[in-house]
């Protein structure tokens, strides 16, 4: 491989985050060319696998968000085209993917997570779940948050405060994923802290101006405020970053990732869930969090496809 690459930015896809993924495909694309690298943005179709084949590409970038290529899917793909790829690999992707599983596997790390029912379509179709929805909120409590088992950018979550909102709260979620994960209501401060190569980046604190860090909220500039590092007092800081930490080398993931965190009134973090394949766009919180650490945006783009190259060398 040469010392500059032939790089090919997979991003777009058709998953209900695909415009997100154009936003951060273009932007990682625009910064590896003004760098000098040989690069082509590719929009993820059917053609996928003949494109890469007929493409000479060194390695691939992945700006995907969403199903396919956050689960693990485009990774197996990649694996046996033998084309390096930034992120982390297939088993790690498709574990955090899944939150309720990846939840029982940071639980057995020793990262507190919410405690957490999981109810599947199938449950309703075939076990009549739909006759004990009442006894969730007897048994985890109120508010709850209700989401979808799969998914990111906040789609078909909802936080609950009365058992009559449950059942509509549930076939939001279901709408969007095979089972929904209903979740104590932990409230606090929410922070994301991004993981680069090992390296704890500092905190974001989230505070949105509206009543949920939704997808509007996410993606709109203007509509949450940001600040890096959070205020946080410096244990619990440090509980975050080592939260983050333990959760990501559970899971296997590796380059970047970003944990979402809540840290409680007392300073304690509660692990939501791990992105393996974060946002990279303006209102993003891995590059938010990369340019308080001194790493400027063209300078983490390159940073993963060093970390593709490093990798498929040590293999």
């Amino acid at each position: 491989m040469s010392t500059s690459p032939h790089v090919a930015v997979l991003t777009g896809g058709m998953s209900l985050e695909r415009e997100v993924s154009l936003r951060s495909g273009t932007r990682i694309a625009t910064a590896l060319t003004e760098g000098g690298l040989a690069v082509e943005r590719i929009d993820v179709d059917r053609d996928l696998v003949e494109r890469l084949g007929a493409g000479g590409y060194d390695l691939a970038v992945l700006a995907l968000h969403g199903a396919a290529g956050e689960d693990g899917t485009v990774q197996s793909v990649l694996d046996l085209l033998g084309l390096p790829f930034s992120g982390s690999d297939a088993l790690a992707s498709a574990l955090a993917w899944n939150k309720p599983i990846a939840q029982g596997v940071y639980a057995a790390a020793g990262v507190r997570v919410p405690d957490r029912i999981v109810l599947s379509q199938l449950a309703f179709r075939e076990l009549g779940a739909s006759a004990v929805v009442d006894r969730v909120a007897e048994t985890l409590g109120l508010p709850l948050v209700v989401k979808p088992s799969t998914g990111g950018s906040s789609l078909g979550l909802s936080v609950v405060t009365t058992a009559a909102e449950l059942p509509a709260a549930i076939v939001a979620a279901l709408s969007y994923a095979e089972a929904a994960l209903i979740e104590r209501f932990v409230p606090g401060t929410e922070v994301a802290v991004t993981v680069l190569d090992g390296r704890a980046l500092p905190a974001v604190e989230i505070v949105p101006k509206g009543d949920r860090y939704d997808f509007a909220a996410r993606y709109t500039a203007g509509r949450t405020d940001f600040h890096v590092p959070a205020r946080l007092d410096e244990a619990a800081a440090a509980a975050c970053e080592a939260a983050a930490l333990a959760a990501g080398a559970a899971a296997g993931a590796r380059h970047l990732y970003r944990a979402d965190l809540i840290v409680d009134a007392d300073g304690t973090p509660w692990l939501l869930e791990i992105d393996t394949c974060p946002g990279m766009t303006e209102t993003s919180l891995a590059p938010m969090a990369a340019e308080a650490a001194g790493v400027a945006f063209p300078d983490l783009c390159r940073t993963l496809v060093d970390l593709a190259v490093r990798d498929r060398a040590a293999a």
